[in-house]
């Protein structure tokens, strides 16, 4: 089985069936659902996501991601810090980086002063955190693939004399 296709079928759509799936595989019903499993079991497939769009779902809610500068610790470089800031419920996500910051952190929060407060009295004072910078998300265009107001969209591409 092209395992390969199979993850990239279920980025695109993980409501697929096994029998959906299978047959744009070329592979029997039973062949999809026990791959998954194995998938499921080796921690390549880790959970299973809707995509949303946040400003129809809700018109206040805000999304964040923050850039942190921080220092790494001996014998264990970022993975402390970043599992301090993980385990942050208002926490989407979190990324080491390479380049002029270290980490990306990813927030949901009810407001921008509800941002702007959890990155100043948790992020920036946690001990190692350098400095934050913070990029508030004001529109989405594209997201894993799924393009956001397509109906605005003009996918016939660019063309340069």
């Amino acid at each position: 089985m092209n395992t390969n296709k199979l993850l990239d079928l279920l980025r695109q759509n993980a409501r697929l069936s096994n029998a959906e799936l299978g047959v744009m595989l070329g592979e029997s019903e039973s062949a999809v659902a026990e791959e998954i499993s194995r998938l499921e079991r080796d921690g390549i497939i880790m959970g299973y996501s809707a995509i949303i769009d946040e400003e129809k779902a809700d018109e206040n809610g805000v999304t964040a991601i923050i850039e942190l500068k921080i220092t790494p610790v001996k014998d264990c470089g970022f993975d402390d810090l970043a599992h301090t800031i993980m385990a942050y419920e208002e926490v989407d996500s979190v990324f080491l980086l390479s380049g002029a910051n270290d980490l990306s952190v990813t927030i949901s929060g009810t407001s921008l002063r509800n941002v702007a407060l959890f990155v100043s009295e948790r992020l920036a004072v946690l001990d190692g955190v350098l400095s934050t910078t913070t990029h508030f998300i004001l529109r989405r265009y594209k997201e894993k693939g799924h393009i956001f107001n397509e109906d605005n969209f003009d996918d016939r591409g660019l063309v340069s004399p």
